[in-house]
């Protein structure tokens, strides 16, 4: 066993070691009531690790074609959403606790949890079983037996605890039976849409990336069903399988529609473009030129009739907005015209005044891109931290309706739908940088949702007030200054082969705590209560830089994540 130990040190790269500290520093803050959560948690970590390892060491995964540069990222990817959502039951129990939250939200966020960590699971069984089938033709050395048997074993213990706590937490077997369904419904579509991820968008993502967003995906598909469900038949909420019964805001339930519709739409057009190809000949160029125009205008036919149409008519379905969504967004914007029309005029003026002004730079500067693209983290501090303060709800309408324009203006791009396609494809290609594709530009996507998240994950119950600002605090302030002193004034590497420094880590560091000094004394001024401590604080921000500085994943989408998860407890 100590020779194992040591080896397994051997292979302890930075990253793994960070994201090894957070997970330690998130079952350390467990109560009692939630152990056997942790104990699954620790579990799917383990065997995480010994996969990520397996899977660096070997070419077992190469099958997969993914983004050049970057590990397998097999432990960041699965543990992050599970470690997201314990925290976040960490914090929820404290208000279930101080009688400030109704039990129904923590047996809610908890049939989340194990849902996500089913999902995740699922994932690394479709890995080890593919590792296992590329190695069948030559024998594998032992510490790789070694480990893909821990692995395993880690995989059957975490379903032994998963199948043991919803039995002791459910009324009778059959509700622990459909609660079991339940979690092996997410674990079988996360790795069906893992598979389709990185076949269909290859070099696009790692591993460990394409394992957080399907898990995401598969988890917000599965909320959006479970919540029709419940509300066509009510059952749900009778059998006690999964209570979604706690209360929707318009605003979540809007955002969910149009995420969902748009991303449902590829497959949508798909079939409806095939259909109408099929019957039509695209032989003279005089047609493939009307074709061009006629696949333009099924195109936005379709976009529209499923945006004005289809989804508005799901949001009514599930929840009583009284009118259409699109009239309730109008009536909402001008309940307080004055502020929320100021806000738009602002952010219109400076996204116009950004855009131009770096555009040109990009085509005629020799900047480094991805540090000129770091002004954009400066610029979404500008525009968005005002906004969450004064204007919360209004941010969050704001920042789905920002994500459903990329989304649509991404989808046009891919297509090349005319007249739009080429010029969107011409202006994106402006801003890209090594850990884009061709076929898919992600940075952007990336930035946005970086700091929405922990905004629209904080919704409800919230006794940590910097939470929301994680994403703008570890995106907008220290990932920049650690990009711009560490290019500018860096020395020392963390290591020999990475281009990150400990200079601009320290920067990175130091400016988010600079900014945390300055934002809470005016989150107090506006009224928050604030119950932030200074150690835990310190460590959350240095945990996170630090996996900035390690990590080769694409950072802007898990350093938020895990800046939120530390600040919750």
């Amino acid at each position: 066993m100590a020779a194992m130990a040591m080896a397994m040190a051997g292979m302890m790269n930075g990253e793994r070691a960070v994201v090894l500290l957070f997970i330690t520093r998130v079952l350390f803050s467990l109560p009692f009531s939630l152990l056997s959560h942790g104990v699954a948690l620790s579990l799917l970590a383990l065997s995480a690790l010994s996969l990520d390892i397996l899977a660096d060491s070997s070419t077992s995964l190469s099958q997969f074609s993914t983004r050049p540069g970057a590990s397998s990222g097999i432990l960041l990817g699965a543990v992050t959403l599970p470690a997201v959502f314990i925290s976040k039951m960490i914090q929820l129990s404290r208000a279930v606790s101080l009688h400030q939250a109704a039990i129904e939200e923590l047996e809610s966020l908890t049939m989340q949890y194990w849902a996500a960590s089913a999902s995740c699971l699922c994932v690394l069984i479709f890995l080890c079983i593919t590792i296992r089938r590329s190695s069948a033709n030559m024998p594998p050395p032992s510490r790789s037996i070694w480990h893909a048997k821990f692995s395993l074993s880690c995989m059957v213990l975490h379903t032994a605890v998963c199948c043991v706590t919803l039995g002791t937490f459910s009324l009778t077997s059959f509700d622990t039976a459909l609660k079991l369904l339940w979690m092996l419904c997410h674990g079988l579509a996360a790795v069906k849409l893992i598979q389709h991820v990185l076949r269909t968008f290859p070099s696009c993502a790692s591993i460990g990336e394409a394992c957080l967003v399907t898990s995401g995906l598969v988890l917000y598909f599965g909320d959006m069903l479970a919540y029709t469900i419940e509300k066509v038949s009510g059952f749900f909420m009778k059998s006690d399988v999964v209570r979604y019964g706690s209360k929707r805001s318009e605003i979540s339930i809007i955002i969910q529609g149009l995420l969902l519709g748009l991303l449902l739409f590829p497959m949508a057009f798909k079939f409806v473009l095939r259909m109408w190809e099929f019957s039509l000949s695209t032989a003279r160029s005089e047609v493939r030129t009307n074709n061009e125009i006629w696949r333009s205008v099924i195109f936005f036919s379709s976009l529209g009739f499923i945006m004005i149409v289809i989804i508005p008519s799901w949001m009514q379905l599930v929840q009583d907005f009284h009118m259409h969504p699109l009239l309730w967004v109008l009536s909402f914007i001008f309940s307080e015209p004055f502020k929320r029309l100021s806000l738009c005029a602002y952010w219109i003026c400076v996204i116009f005044v950004s855009v131009l002004r770096f555009y040109n730079i990009s085509k005629n500067s020799k900047i480094e891109r991805i540090l000129l693209r770091k002004y954009y983290h400066l610029m979404a501090v500008s525009m968005f931290v005002p906004a969450l303060i004064f204007q919360p709800e209004f941010l969050d309408l704001s920042f789905g309706a920002a994500l459903a324009v990329f989304l649509a203006l991404e989808i046009i791009r891919v297509w090349r739908i005319w007249p739009l396609g080429q010029s969107v494809d011409k202006f994106m290609n402006a801003f890209t940088d090594h850990r884009d594709s061709d076929l898919l530009i992600v940075s952007h996507f990336s930035l946005l949702l970086g700091c929405a998240l922990p905004i629209w994950i904080s919704s409800g119950y919230n006794d940590r007030p910097l939470a929301p600002f994680s994403g703008i605090l570890s995106l907008g302030i220290g990932d920049t200054m650690a990009s711009v002193v560490g290019y500018k004034y860096g020395v020392l590497r963390w290591s020999k082969t990475g281009k990150k420094t400990i200079e601009g880590t320290a920067a990175g560091i130091t400016s988010v705590l600079a900014a945390c000094s300055v934002l809470l004394p005016l989150l107090a001024s506006t009224g928050y209560i604030l119950t932030e401590h200074w150690c835990s604080l310190l460590l959350a921000v240095t945990v996170s830089g630090m996996l900035e500085a390690y990590t080769a994943q694409l950072d802007n989408a898990f350093i938020p994540l895990v800046f939120y998860s530390l600040l919750c407890l």
